[in-house]
């Protein structure tokens, strides 16, 4: 299946994601520091990152451009506890592929990671 990397400031958050990911039999690695996923995403072919928009020390506005300079073809899903109208525009400009309001539904995580992911095979 797929390699995912998931980066949220809450581990209890990246954790639960991975659970559900797994289940679906995806390679999934769970992050909580900015600098530590743009890391492993200059080393390993990263499918699809799967980033909360509040975090410590960047946005993860910020950390999408980072990763799509890094691997442009890299698949990205947005997650936010706090949807604003500008946020999706900054995260869709910069090649966000969806856009989750927290909390997530599990039906819904794993529908839109499905339909990402399709996307790569077209």
């Amino acid at each position: 299946m797929a390699l995912i990397m998931v980066l949220d400031d809450v581990e209890d958050a990246g954790i639960l994601i991975r659970r559900i990911l797994e289940r679906k039999g995806h390679d999934v690695v769970a992050f909580t520091e900015e600098e530590e996923a743009v890391a492993y995403t200059k080393k390993n072919a990263v499918d699809l990152a799967i980033l909360d928009i509040k975090l410590k020390k960047m946005s993860g506005v910020d950390v999408l451009g980072e990763i799509k300079r890094i691997s442009p073809t890299t698949r990205v899903i947005m997650l936010t506890g706090y949807p604003t109208l500008e946020t999706a525009r900054d995260a869709s400009r910069l090649g966000a592929d969806e856009y989750c309001v927290k909390p997530i539904d599990k039906e819904e995580l794993e529908e839109k990671t499905a339909q990402v992911l399709a996307k790569t095979t077209i």
